[in-house]
């Protein structure tokens, strides 16, 4: 396949789906013609055109907001084109992870990218304002040594959970030694697309 493949509509123009290359989650819907492809095979960039401003644009030129291109592949009808990327920030212009975030039925399971993502969050907002009552501003005042000893403690639980056969027990033991894992995370300004990231790097090949 190649770009003469691609079926353009009446307009030129083209879907582009861009998902997640880690996660699999779907990040936005936009559109692009031949060159905005073209430019995006070529410097590995999420490229689209704007068909408010009738013009080419870069995710992230502007916002700092870029996508890596790990991959394009078109569709079955060759008439819409997904983009599996890389993102380095937020896909939204609202600052939301996914343009795809008002749900109009009941939510399904999240994954566990999405999990972490949100926690992280909730946990970067409590340790700025801290609210009363407040387990991570507890701990986030408590200070970085706390934190690595109550990880300590949730790794042991996990490898007795483990060790016992309680499936139960093992998913509520590693909850919690993940939960504090983000603690140290946030402490250290290192996020769970940090750990996406490097992971990718290490296994992608």
């Amino acid at each position: 396949m190649n770009l003469d493949d691609v079926q353009f509509d009446a307009s030129g123009l083209i879907p582009v789906v861009v998902q997640d290359a880690r996660t699999g989650q779907v990040l936005t819907l936009a559109y692009a013609n031949r060159e905005a492809l073209e430019q995006t095979l070529k410097t590995r960039q999420s490229t689209f055109w704007s068909r408010s401003r009738g013009e080419l644009w870069v995710k992230g030129l502007t916002s700092g907001h870029t996508q890596e291109v790990v991959e394009v592949v078109l569709d079955c009808d060759q008439d819409a084109v997904l983009y599996k990327v890389i993102p380095h920030g937020p896909a939204c212009h609202t600052g939301a992870e996914s343009c795809f975030h008002y749900p109009l039925t009941p939510s399904g399971d999240p994954s566990l990218g999405e999990a972490l993502e949100k926690v992280y969050r909730t946990i970067k907002e409590r340790m700025a304002t801290l609210p009363e009552g407040s387990y991570v501003a507890k701990m986030h005042q408590a200070g970085l040594d706390r934190m690595l000893k109550k990880i300590g403690e949730e790794a042991g639980e996990v490898i007795i959970a483990a060790k016992n056969q309680d499936p139960e027990e093992l998913k509520w033991e590693a909850t919690d030694l993940l939960f504090h894992l983000l603690l140290a995370l946030a402490e250290q300004g290192v996020t769970p697309t940090d750990l996406a990231r490097t992971l990718w790097g290490r296994h992608k090949s």
